[in-house]
């Protein structure tokens, strides 16, 4: 059976729309998706009795790693794997419709961006594009097209034309987002220190075993010294994500309306802190997840802020290193 509807999503424009609709989708997913099911029933959860937002248990996310989680029934039409260390499994996300993740995907950079075309567009995603069922590499290749800029693209490995692209469009005072891994960013600053003045640089996270780990805040101080800027935007997704929050700078990462971060209690993975500034579990509602789980308990450490936003201050103990995020100190 599929979920009535799914991009009503995108239309949420509030708060209670928000809830309802992630109540709809629980219970949707609650008798549909075997592998959330059956969590609940371990739990000695019956769904049918869950009628607040906050009572909804959330899927620990190391599961994408040895489980299928899918609505029954449903078709695939992409599996996305997960980058890994030596020795560990990948997550693996099944995607029944790759439209929402589209949608998703292109929706929330509007919002917090504009249209892409309003950017050349650059990519170093190096790793990344080997493995050819990246969600990080999907999403880049279509908002890359999206630019519909003749400079935009994935630069890989060739770095001058990366830097004489930049070059060229710094000079036409055009618009310009340089993306790219963690990595591959330091790299580009160690070895080149160009003068990125004017480019909005994005780092998506992710050491890939390639370095030490590091904190925001050191891999932010280094690339504002090499690039001579005085911000640097972050990406926070993952693979058993849909959506994707941004941070123009601050640390402050905002969510689409479709996506909502809680807090969990570090002593009680069951309950929820509802205060800002405390720092728990990110609890993750992504309703874009319809056909797999929307309700997902990472292995992320992070705080809510004032202004609704959060911040991710590293990872628990004990959990694998994942591509897309930082270490706490």
């Amino acid at each position: 059976m599929k979920f009535d509807q799914p991009y009503r999503i995108f239309s949420i424009k509030n708060r209670e729309e928000f809830r309802r609709t992630a109540l709809e989708i629980f219970q949707y997913q609650a008798a549909n998706n075997h592998v959330y099911s059956l969590f609940l029933k371990n739990l000695g959860r019956d769904y049918r009795h869950i009628t607040h937002v906050e009572e909804i248990p959330f899927l620990p996310a190391g599961l994408f790693r040895s489980q299928k989680i899918i609505a029954e029934n449903a078709d695939v039409e992409a599996v996305f794997e997960s980058s890994t260390t030596t020795g560990s499994l990948p997550a693996r996300h099944y995607v029944h419709d790759l439209g929402i993740y589209e949608r998703s995907f292109l929706k929330a950079f509007s919002l917090f961006y504009g249209d892409p075309s309003r950017y050349m567009i650059s990519a170093l995603l190096p790793s990344y594009l080997e493995r050819g069922n990246s969600s990080l590499v999907f999403m880049m290749d279509r908002i890359i097209r999206e630019s519909n800029h003749p400079l935009s693209g994935f630069y890989k490995d060739d770095i001058p034309r990366l830097l004489a692209s930049l070059d060229k469009i710094k000079a036409e005072g055009r618009n310009a987002i340089l993306a790219g891994v963690s990595f591959a960013l330091l790299d580009l600053a160690e070895k080149y220190s160009p003068d990125l003045s004017g480019i909005i640089v994005m780092e998506t996270g992710g050491m890939k075993g390639r370095r030490k780990e590091m904190t925001r805040e050191e891999l932010h101080g280094i690339l504002k010294r090499s690039f001579n800027i005085g911000t640097v935007h972050s990406e926070y997704g993952m693979t058993e994500l849909m959506s994707q929050a941004y941070s123009a700078g601050n640390g402050i990462f905002q969510s689409p309306p479709w996506m909502k971060i809680m807090i969990r209690d570090p002593r009680d993975p069951l309950s929820v802190i509802d205060e800002e500034m405390i720092t728990g579990g990110l609890n993750i509602i992504d309703l874009a997840n319809v056909y797999s789980c929307s309700f997902i308990a990472t292995d992320d450490l992070g705080r809510l802020c004032e202004d609704g936003g959060f911040e991710v201050l590293g990872r628990f103990d004990g959990s694998d290193i994942r591509g897309c995020n930082l270490m706490v100190d």
